[in-house]
């Protein structure tokens, strides 16, 4: 299929973007507001397009070992849900960053904690940047702010998965699954047969033992503690290599800023309006977007703060980023939060008001 643009959902949207970028295997299980991906992929039949196979599975534990299996036979595999339901999967993406394999997890991000609401939240923060599961681990996150940023960011985290053979999450949340906008879709990319899996990822997955090298055996177990620790280490090098490569941030009129708001995915979008009602009053504030939820951009963070009288973080949650914004500012300005939680969304109003009284005012 050729580029197009189209009216969609941002589930829909993401689902129709895996299928553009040449996914083998989806599996997952219903749960609002992320269910429209799991019934587009049915609904459109992928398997008669491309060869992409989609499987309901029994349950959320199950789903993401089904993509610990194809992600090991070097194929593009990826997974969806929601906060719950990442959480029952947890498990399983440790043993994915623990076995070093490329995939991707989407997170449609809805309130809580335990099954909470159906309506929008960012209270996963914390879960998908600081491991969520067991280990020394990380997760590449990237957060979109828009349904065209969510349909980009499939091929991006994929990408950024083989590179790194390490799974990647797309935080989304409910506002930008359900919400309808302009997309242009991406040309038909095409599934790679065997051969080029095989050309494409070298001698680690398990694509069958040829007379040339030992079989494959992908674990994430290793019961010498010198051999685990040797492990981590190279983890550890590699997550320093995305860190030093990886990171990606939006800067919105902060050349002349002297306040700041910080703010992540659908927030970033409301503060954009919020920017507007203070400087119509002569209140000079810009935005920063993280794009990277990890890596975080500490180091333009750090920059920014020594220039300007404060920094506000607004998001859908109790105030969680706002505890990486204080330690890339390290003290150097006034850092405060504001938010809405529960599935409340704030308005750009109160985001101002908060603005006024704990920053400016402050």
């Amino acid at each position: 299929m050729k580029e197009e643009t189209k009216l969609m959902k941002g589930n829909e949207a993401l689902a129709e973007a895996a299928i553009r970028a040449g996914v083998d295997a989806y599996f997952g299980y219903p749960i609002t507001p992320q269910s429209e991906v799991l019934e587009y992929l049915m609904t459109e039949r992928p398997h008669l397009r491309t060869g992409m196979q989609v499987l309901q599975a029994e349950s959320e534990i199950a789903a993401i070992n089904m993509v610990y299996g194809a992600a090991g036979a070097g194929k593009k595999a990826m997974t969806s849900s929601s906060s719950p339901g990442i959480s029952l999967k947890m498990e399983g993406i440790s043993y994915i960053a623990g076995a070093e394999l490329p995939c991707l997890i989407v997170n449609v991000v809805r309130g809580g904690p335990g099954l909470g609401t159906i309506q929008p939240s960012q209270a996963d923060y914390f879960q998908a940047t600081k491991g969520g599961g067991h280990g020394d681990y990380r997760l590449l996150v990237l957060a979109p702010a828009s349904v065209q940023e969510t349909v980009d960011f499939v091929d991006l985290s994929f990408e950024l998965a083989f590179k790194y053979l390490t799974p990647v999450m797309i935080l989304s949340d409910g506002v930008i699954g359900q919400m309808m906008e302009k997309v242009v879709l991406p040309a038909q990319k095409p599934r790679l047969t065997d051969a080029e899996v095989i050309r494409r990822n070298g001698t680690w997955a398990t694509t069958g033992k040829p007379t040339t090298r030992e079989r494959n055996i992908i674990t994430s177990l290793a019961l010498k503690s010198e051999v685990q620790e040797a492990h981590n280490h190279k983890l550890q090098s590699k997550y320093a290599e995305i860190s030093k490569n990886e990171v990606r941030y939006e800067l919105i009129n902060t050349d002349d800023a002297e306040y700041l708001i910080c703010a992540f995915g659908s927030s970033a979008r409301i503060v954009q309006k919020t920017m507007e009602l203070a400087r119509a009053k002569g209140i000079k504030v810009g935005v920063v977007r993280p794009i990277t939820l990890w890596p975080f951009p500490s180091e333009i963070i750090s920059k920014l703060s020594e220039r300007v009288k404060g920094i506000l973080t607004v998001e859908m949650n109790a105030g969680q980023m706002v505890e990486d914004v204080r330690l890339a500012v390290n003290g150097k300005t006034k850092v405060e939060w504001f938010g809405r939680f529960g599935g409340m969304i704030p308005s750009p109003e109160e985001a101002f008001a908060a603005l006024e009284q704990k920053i400016i005012g402050g």
